[in-house]
């Protein structure tokens, strides 16, 4: 059995400021909008994610956190800049896709957390 050489790629991305909502269009066909605090609390950024299994930092209070600016990097990767002052989350394309495919588990896991950890979202609208 070969592998597909078929490299999925954005071939859109936008921000919809209003929604807080960040509209991906894959070269696949999948379209998704991942909700800014969804992408905060799921950084790919060490101070997130930690150095190694188990080191995970809960994210808490990001519910009214907003994307300021996209940056690109290379041809594989966009780095988003946060109201929060949050820049070194690298999301490369494998990445993104990974997250729209997974989405509503992983918010299902994170909410979960919060409730476990005794946190209360400031506003529970999802």
């Amino acid at each position: 059995m070969t592998k597909s050489n078929t490299k999925i790629y954005p071939l859109e991305i936008k921000l919809h400021q209003v929604s807080k909502l960040l509209e991906i269009k894959f070269n696949n066909l999948t379209e998704c909008m991942l909700s800014y605090e969804f992408l905060r609390v799921y950084s790919p950024s060490a101070e997130v994610r930690g150095h190694g299994p188990g080191q995970e930092t809960l994210q808490i209070h990001k519910e009214d956190v907003t994307i300021e600016n996209i940056e690109p990097v290379g041809q594989y990767a966009i780095k988003l800049i946060f109201s929060d002052g949050h820049n070194t989350g690298i999301y490369t394309w494998d990445y993104l896709y990974e997250l729209a495919a997974t989405n509503d588990v992983l918010w299902e896991e994170y909410i979960k957390k919060l409730s476990n950890a005794g946190i209360q979202r400031i506003r529970a609208n999802d």
